[in-house]
């Protein structure tokens, strides 16, 4: 009854990994408020849009459903600041796309297809082998740079009138219209050749990322907690580099095949947001102080 790509979607969807997403933050550390988006959600709407172009661009929808709901489940946790810790920490460096290629040949054994796993790897550079996976990188960005202005503004952290004017002449002054402006842009690119996104919805894009990239990523509000939470990651990483027996069974076996580094980062990155704290808290702070 279900195609390849319609049980690699499956799998994924089943898979412990996808699950942890729901408490994973995508750009602000523990918000006060249940509307921000988390790594899950953010997830939903990259397959939502992709989907949308794959369809009217008579892609294949599953196999494009399939890369979109699988391309962050090896996310750390605390967002891209987790990720910038193990890399720094790792001799190897780390990058989520590759763990999210991990999580599915290695620690959960999902036997994906070759077109999925393409799609899931290489949605950081835009150059997956299939159009299918370039259409989720395209609506990765897409949803990335919309959700996190939404947020930014319930955050406070930025007003309407803030985006740029020469951006929202061309995308729209609104969430759903500059999403839907820059859908139409790929599907009008056409469907020969690699995926891309017609002028001047591109430049405006590019230009709404950079824009974002000063004023929300590198917002000092925004992150004022990433300090906090790199020290934190850091701290349990060195922790297990001296005490790797202490490391889940499921983890320490690894250590012989895959090395200390490797499996320290699979079970720190695999970690949500508020397991990492509950771990640190335990690990580090007297039982007479922790927190209630």
């Amino acid at each position: 009854m279900r195609t390849p790509f319609m049980r690699d979607r499956d799998r994924i969807i089943h898979s412990k990994a996808f699950r942890r997403l729901m408490h994973k933050m995508q750009v602000f550390v523990a918000p006060e408020g249940d509307h921000y988006r988390t790594r899950l959600t953010h997830t939903l709407e990259v397959t939502q849009i992709a989907r949308t172009i794959a369809r009217d661009m008579a892609l294949n929808e599953d196999l494009t459903e399939a890369a979109a709901l699988g391309h962050d489940l090896g996310h750390t946790p605390f967002g891209h600041s987790g990720e910038r810790v193990l890399n720094s920490l790792c001799s190897k460096g780390f990058r989520h796309n590759e763990q999210s290629l991990r999580v599915t040949d290695v620690l959960e054994k999902l036997n994906l297809t070759y077109e999925v796993r393409d799609g899931i790897l290489n949605h950081t550079n835009g150059f997956p082998s299939t159009r299918e996976g370039q259409v989720v990188a395209a609506a990765d960005r897409i949803a990335y740079i919309n959700h996190d202005i939404d947020d930014a503004i319930r955050a406070g952290i930025l007003k309407e009138g803030d985006i740029p004017k020469d951006c929202t002449d061309i995308l729209g002054l609104t969430h759903s219209k500059r999403i839907s402006a820059m859908v139409n842009a790929v599907i009008s690119h056409g469907s020969d050749g690699d995926i891309g996104m017609d002028e001047p919805y591109k430049s405006a894009t590019s230009n709404l990322r950079d824009f974002m990239f000063e004023a929300v990523y590198k917002n000092p509000v925004a992150k004022s907690e990433d300090e906090k939470v790199e020290n934190m990651l850091a701290f349990l990483f060195e922790y297990y580099m001296k005490k790797p027996e202490t490391l889940p069974g499921e983890y320490y076996s690894n250590i012989e095949n895959d090395g200390i580094e490797t499996v320290i980062c699979d079970y720190i990155a695999g970690m949500t947001d508020r397991f990492a704290l509950m771990l640190f808290d335990k690990l580090f702070i007297p039982k007479a102080w922790q927190y209630k």
